[in-house]
């Protein structure tokens, strides 16, 4: 039995998790973790031990200096709590780690023995993949379950998916399989640009969250940072004409599949989301509507490096495996993957996808899984 001292009586606590790695595209999921421990002041009441979980040779801790005092921080999982006031405050219980090396059934049953503790009504997990998206349109972010009754009740996509999965699909099947309602959010990273930190892909991971649990998240300084991100996507786009035209593609065909979606009621809903996620005050700093924020361009960005054939995007999330081995899987996405906007072949050789958005293959994501972004830190 888990004893947790020191953790209040929680209110309709929601449990929130992300993970560094092979589901993390980006670093979009574990930066919107990030984003609400950091606005939220989490404090941290429990971390799994290391040892169980992590091969250290892939996951390396590190050493750094307090005050001339040598430390180690060991990549493991933290998990957090924060309170949320206003006129129905509630509790979010915050999970961020990396995906773990071994024992993963070990791994979840840990974290729904503390989901089972605190009293937890959901667990939601954020996830990220690369995609054949247009870094110039909004991030498609997708909610998938397991559960079919969650799926109705909710308006989400019930998973069809068969193939490769990450810790993400093992937590969220421990969790169905345990009683526990669970969703996952996804969100879609442009693959030609896939370089961390996407700061537009986690504004939108969180403004979905907020739709789904019905909150509302202090933005701070992200809505800045992701436009700063487009237009420094935007610029390089001048310097790769071939990159540009491609690019230009995506957003013809992401244009056209969402024509259909442009009726009057997903107009009103649209409308009224956004009125939801503005301040009584007309406050900027709390109204999280992203459509505001870019411009329509058809430039694209020219890559650091020149990009490797990486496929179609893999549904539970695009972090490249270890042994640098694609996946593979068939059916509808367990992750779902961005609508697949490729009228042909994009310049690198990149497969072009099916025209309903289900994937053809995989794509491999951009974590690399080192212990540098294992959060808060503990002494050896």
């Amino acid at each position: 039995m888990i004893e947790l001292e020191g953790v209040p009586e929680l209110i309709d606590p929601v449990m929130v998790a992300a993970f560094e790695g092979w589901n993390d595209a980006g670093d979009a999921a574990s930066g919107a973790v990030a984003h609400l421990d950091r606005e939220w002041k989490g404090e941290v009441f429990a971390a799994l031990d290391a040892e169980d979980y992590y091969d250290f040779q892939v996951n390396r801790p590190t050493v750094w200096l307090d005050n001339g005092v040598r430390k180690i921080t060991w990549p493991t999982t933290r998990l957090s709590v924060v309170r949320i006031g206003g006129a129905k405050p509630r509790d979010l219980v915050l999970v961020r780690g990396i995906e773990p090396s071994m024992r993963w059934r070990s791994f979840c049953n840990e974290i729904l023995g503390f989901a089972h503790e605190l009293g937890v009504e959901m667990v939601v997990i954020l996830g990220a993949l690369l995609g054949d998206t247009p870094h110039t349109r909004p991030v498609p972010v997708s909610g998938v379950t397991s559960d079919a009754d969650l799926a109705r009740t909710m308006d989400l996509e019930e998973t069809k998916y068969e193939g490769p999965t990450g810790i993400v699909g093992i937590l969220q099947e421990a969790c169905t399989h345990a009683g526990v309602p669970a969703v996952s959010l996804w969100a879609a990273v442009p693959h030609y640009v896939s370089q961390p930190p996407n700061p537009k892909a986690t504004l939108a991971l969180l403004n979905r969250l907020e739709d789904l649990i019905d909150i509302r998240i202090p933005l701070g300084e992200l809505p800045e940072d992701a436009r700063a991100w487009q237009l420094g996507v935007d610029q390089l786009a001048a310097e790769d004409s071939e990159v540009a035209e491609y690019v230009q593609t995506l957003e013809e065909a992401r244009d056209t599949a969402d024509l259909p979606e442009a009726s009057g009621d997903a107009i009103a809903r649209e409308f009224e989301r956004y009125l939801r996620r503005r301040d009584p005050a007309g406050s900027p700093e709390t109204a999280t509507d992203t459509g505001s924020y870019f411009r329509d361009l058809s430039g694209g960005p020219r890559p650091q490096a020149k990009p490797k054939p990486e496929g179609t995007a893999e549904p539970e999330g695009t972090a490249e495996p270890q042994d640098g081995q694609q996946q593979t899987g068939t059916g509808a996405p367990e992750g779902p993957v961005a609508p697949d906007d490729t009228a042909g072949d994009e310049p690198d050789g990149t497969p072009k996808g099916k025209p309903d958005g289900t994937p053809e293959g995989t794509s491999e994501g951009t974590s690399d899984g080192t212990s540098d972004g294992a959060g808060d830190t503990s002494e050896d």
